[in-house]
């Protein structure tokens, strides 16, 4: 990348960073790509998620859905699969909204302003702020996690990053640094600084183009910025699922459009209430979730996982209808009972993936 020539108004913050960057960008397969559409795949995909883990998923979605309308065009299920693995599913499926209102509505063009495409779902307001000022050019500032880690330092902020406070004053700082007419640049300058030498343990000061100004630096408090919030203790749900077979077919339901894992396809079962073992409260959800009488067998593998606000450890059984009942799906969108093979075709969670795998490799 070429420096761009320097415009006098330029604060010398910025100047220096520009410089850094355009000797140090990052090569990522959305930069300087001429449809805005891969600029916001990639904002979405980077929520929550690394760049090296989303550069596959990137090039696949890319590959299958290459525009908007192609998107907007695709199945839910198609859309859930191909993000299978990436979690945190509301993003695809406020991707595949999105597309069908871009479509609908604004001939399939993304707006041009933070302002309105903060309006549209799964878009909050860095998201919005990286989209226009990369994708459009508008003199926009964003704050990401990269970016507040490398403001609350160069400028010692001591207010938790996380907290209201601290977000109003990095808003305040990287807008107030922000360089005219080269806010994509310099958002996405600051996002690599943060991801490659101002990283959060042991920063490589001695290569950073800020080192001169930093505050943090200075004072040797760079290990202690950002500030964070207190963590809070994450409740731990203990789960029973139902590995329920008839012949050579697996059941499986899947799981209301929204909220958790929203659209996406489980072996049913839930939470242990208090008092009751695992083969109570899989037999009591089984008949609250889709009517049906079960005869609890062996065990069938113990999986855990964290989400963002609880942790599971889920005791999965093997098990039988009973009693000639049939599942009706009370509170879920759909059942089906398929072979172990074809369980691949149906997009998972991560632990019922792994269900699905020991089934479709088990004799």
């Amino acid at each position: 990348m070429t420096a761009a020539p320097r415009s006098p108004f330029i604060r010398p913050l910025a100047a220096r960073l520009l410089d850094w960057y355009a000797a140090n960008a990052r090569t990522l397969p959305w930069r300087d790509h001429p449809d805005p559409y891969a600029v916001w795949l990639s904002e979405i995909m980077l929520q929550q998620t690394r760049v090296e883990t989303v550069i596959p998923y990137f090039r696949r979605w890319m590959a299958r859905f290459p525009s908007v309308f192609r998107l907007a065009a695709a199945p839910r299920q198609e859309v859930l699969a191909l993000w299978e693995g990436l979690g945190y599913y509301a993003r695809a499926r406020n991707l595949h909204r999105t597309a069908q209102i871009l479509v609908r509505e604004h001939g399939g063009e993304l707006p041009r302003t933070a302002a309105e495409l903060a309006k549209l779902p799964g878009i909050g307001r860095y998201t919005a702020a990286a989209i226009a000022s990369i994708a459009f050019g508008e003199d926009v500032a964003a704050l990401d996690g990269n970016i507040r880690r490398v403001l609350s330092r160069v400028f010692n902020v001591a207010e938790p990053a996380r907290s209201p406070a601290g977000e109003r004053r990095l808003w305040a700082l990287a807008q107030e640094h922000l360089p005219a007419g080269r806010a994509g640049d310099y958002n996405q300058a600051l996002m690599d600084l943060g991801a490659v030498v101002c990283t959060p343990k042991s920063p490589a000061c001695a290569a950073c183009p800020l080192a001169d100004p930093c505050e943090a630096r200075r004072l040797n408090l760079q290990e202690e910025r950002p500030l964070k919030m207190p963590k809070k203790t994450l409740p731990h749900h203990t789960v029973a699922a139902a590995v329920i077979r008839r012949g050579g077919q697996v059941f499986i339901a899947q799981r209301p459009a929204d909220g958790l894992l929203g659209g996406l396809w489980e072996f049913p079962g839930g939470k242990t209430e208090p008092g009751e073992t695992l083969p109570e409260a899989l037999r009591r959800e089984l008949r609250e979730e889709l009517a049906i009488d079960v005869e609890v067998g062996a065990p069938f593998g113990v999986y855990r996982h964290t989400f963002t606000h609880f942790k599971v450890t889920l005791h999965a059984f093997v098990c039988r209808l009973a009693n000639g009942s049939e599942p009706i799906p009370r509170e879920h969108s759909d059942i089906r009972w398929v072979t172990p093979a074809q369980l691949a075709d149906f997009p998972m969670g991560k632990i019922d993936r792994q269900i699905a795998k020991k089934l479709a490799s088990t004799p």
